[in-house]
């Protein structure tokens, strides 16, 4: 009994052992699916859900690289690049500007796409571009397989051109400004080309709305009623094995002129925080008339809508009418437009089902756009001109006004500024005059060329397509109706091959060269600010289709190699590009203080939503040297397992303002501002300030770093509670 009695005991405790484990077993198993949840959740915020193939993976998948990278030149009292206007120099930076590089290679050629943060891609900036890619690539990436865009925002650097015109209103060729974008530019290809791998490419398209309106109304009226409709986005999404990208086209995506001219940050287009390997690009399209100032003109000093035809005031004429974006100010609109477009992308990016298969092409020419014959029937011809910009280009727009009485719609010119300019520049010539008609010129820069031309003559056409998409790359600002007209063109002269079957053809502007605008023939009778920067006169948009056509035809055919290359453009040497910037003078600190120091401390405790400001004792931020890859700003958040501060915040964040204050006799301040976020977690802050300041010592010039440290303070959700 005794040996049975312990022999139950025994089984007792094995039993006993068994639940435990089984317990222990279940409690292990519960905590990974947690973590395992978890883990999910966290990478659904890095990325969108994948798209549903249409059908199954093909068996030789594109080769898809993605790349971005850092291109903020500097940014301190240099001129900004969108409004022509060299009073608005920078001051900062609200957000950082990058490139993102897209190529796709189908197994044997490739082509590249780059969106980069910029007002637009000028000539001499493609020119150098491709000169650094063939010293470290050979003739992989060249004029005909590489696409450069510039996203338009008007809260970018300048000085990167090598025309005369585009010189003075950025005050020459600064060659920081310039190396910046181009090395940002360069390694963005870089981190694509190394990260080359097998992938899928999807597409999807919808209408985007509250985002845009039309500024110039009078004009594009004057189009045939049967061609006037809304604005359609073209999204195309990357899935390279479990890496995810998207790449936004907006058929007329609106100009990125929420930034007025009393703006003076850097700042880009913020798509969305994302961490990881998510790389997200938007692409200008055919924005020439469109405005992201969606509640429309009004005149500021009284309230009343501006006049239909002009864009003028009773009172105060045209530079009291303004139009204005759906928020408060200009940064809370541009909030709002970037939220419409994240979602539609992410909407797009979701529900895409259509497969992009087949091979890419790449076709390219240079075409001498002063002097194209444009076939009006079989009798009838007309000519493009030598650049002339009209008086209504002196007027500007709704989106920011011109000085003096200068007035869109104007087709009559004035005797008086008429004079000045004859007597300062010279007359154009009769047969400008004639060509142009009816703008009346203002400036007939193709037939002015001292110290350099003042506009380019030579300009890149080119069409890049993948599978049945094609992105029809265009030198400059086209108008919503003309790309509507020049992607009908392409698609038709596609469509004759069947491998181009129901082509998607999507327009991207601002590439490669900057040509201002191009507007409707029916659009350029009514002069307004579109039409007078029409520079190459009223059949420049049917000289263009003529050229898109005969891209898309070759691609069609298989008949690139056989498309003559046309003129090279000039790259003129550098010691032929003016610069009217001067060095910055060594800094200065005042009295009993050193670089670094606090003028004015943050508060004690912030609630999430207001603002915490610090002001500190700086040098000017030209003084730091190439900033790509750095940052000015970090907002750190204090760690007490660690006893350590983590940056949760850098001048690349949307919630920070980097603000440089210009002093007298090199004596400046850095004033940092973080918008503290709902969604920031409550905690102990500081915030940091980095930067340099040159001082003249036995007549050598000397740069020190230094840093800038806040006091430590509280981020609550309530002061109740902290």
């Amino acid at each position: 009994m005794a040996r049975k009695t312990e022999c139950c005991r025994l089984n007792g405790l094995e039993i006993s052992l068994i639940v435990l484990f089984l317990l222990m077993t279940a409690v292990s198993v519960g905590l990974i699916i947690v973590l395992a949840l978890k883990l999910d959740s966290e990478k659904q915020e890095v990325t969108p859900e994948e798209p549903s193939p249409s059908v199954d993976p093909p068996e030789n998948p594109y080769l898809i690289g993605v790349g971005r990278a850092d291109c903020t030149g500097p940014v301190a009292d240099l001129p900004m690049m969108g409004y022509a206007n060299t009073e608005q120099t920078v001051r900062g930076i609200h957000t950082r500007l990058f490139s993102r590089a897209f190529i796709m290679d189908d197994g044997s050629k490739r082509v590249v796409f780059i969106t980069a943060d910029i007002g637009m891609v000028s000539q001499r900036l493609r020119l150098e571009v491709l000169q650094e890619l063939k010293a470290k690539y050979g003739d992989l990436y060249r004029q005909d397989n590489v696409v450069m865009s510039g996203t338009h925002t008007h809260a970018g650097v300048g000085g990167y051109f090598q025309y005369t015109l585009f010189m003075i209103t950025s005050k020459g060729y600064i060659k920081p400004s310039i190396q910046a974008i181009v090395s940002g530019i360069v390694k963005s290809i870089d981190l694509a080309h190394r990260n080359l791998r097998p992938g899928r490419i999807f597409i999807n398209k919808g209408q985007l709305v509250d985002s845009n309106l039309n500024r110039s109304p009078h004009s594009y009226m004057n189009n045939p009623e049967e061609e006037r409709n809304r604005f359609v986005c073209l999204l195309m999404s990357f899935i390279i094995k479990g890496i995810y990208f998207v790449f936004m086209l907006c058929k007329s995506m609106g100009h990125k002129t929420i930034w007025l001219p009393t703006f003076f940050k850097i700042s880009s287009f913020v798509f969305h925080r994302r961490q990881g390997p998510f790389v997200a690009g938007f692409s200008s399209s055919n924005l020439g008339d469109s405005s992201p100032n969606i509640l429309g003109p009004v005149c500021v000093n009284t309230g009343e809508k501006c006049d239909y035809l002009n864009s003028s005031c009773p009172i105060g004429g045209k530079k009291e009418c303004l139009a204005f974006g759906p928020g408060e100010d200009m940064f809370e609109s541009t909030r709002m437009i970037g939220e419409n477009m994240y979602k539609k992308a992410k909407e797009l990016y979701s529900s895409a089902k259509q497969e992009l298969h087949g091979p890419v092409y790449g076709a390219h020419q240079w075409v001498n756009m002063t002097d194209e014959s444009v076939p009006f029937n079989s009798t009838h011809t007309g000519r493009t001109c030598k650049p002339a910009l009209g008086h209504s280009f002196a007027a500007g727009t709704t989106d920011g006004g011109g000085e003096f009485n200068f007035m869109q719609g104007d087709t009559n010119g004035d005797p008086f500024w008429d004079g000045i300019r004859d007597a300062v520049l010279g007359p154009p010539s009769n047969e400008t005059t004639a060509c142009h008609r009816p703008k009346p010129i203002l400036f007939s820069t193709g037939e002015m060329d001292s110290p350099l031309p003042w506009h380019p003559a030579i300009v890149d056409v080119q069409i890049i397509t993948i599978g049945s998409l094609a992105i029809v790359a265009v030198p400059g600002e086209f108008t919503t109706m003309s790309g509507r007209r020049i992607r009908e063109a392409v698609k038709k002269e596609l469509e004759v091959k069947e491998s181009f079957a129901n082509a998607e053809v999507v327009v991207a502007g601002l590439c490669n060269i900057y040509t201002h605008y191009i507007t409707t023939y029916e659009e350029y009778q009514i002069q307004r600010y579109e039409g007078a920067s029409t520079i190459f006169g009223p059949h420049t948009l049917l000289a263009y289709i003529q050229r898109y056509r005969g891209l898309a035809k070759a691609i069609a055919h298989e008949t690139i190699r056989e498309l003559p290359k046309g003129p090279e453009p000039p790259f003129f040497d550098e010691d032929k590009l003016f610069n009217q910037v001067k060095d910055p003078v060594a800094d200065v600190a005042p009295a009993d203080t050193v670089f670094g120091d606090i003028l004015e401390q943050v508060n004690p405790v912030y609630k999430v939503g207001e603002i915490a400001s610090v002001t500190f004792v700086a040098g000017n931020p030209r003084h730091s040297g190439d900033i790509r890859d750095k940052t000015f700003v970090t907002v750190e958040r204090f760690h007490n397992d660690t006893d350590s501060w983590e940056i949760v915040h850098t001048d690349a964040s949307w919630e920070t303002r980097f603000h440089w204050i210009k002093g007298l006799a090199g004596r400046s301040q850095s004033k940092v501002e973080w918008h503290i976020p709902l969604t920031a977690q409550t905690g102990t802050y500081r915030i940091q300030h980095f930067g340099h300041y040159k001082q003249i010592m036995d007549n050598n010039t000397i740069t020190t770093a230094y840093v800038g440290t806040s006091d430590a303070f509280k981020v609550t959700k309530s002061f109740y509670y902290y």
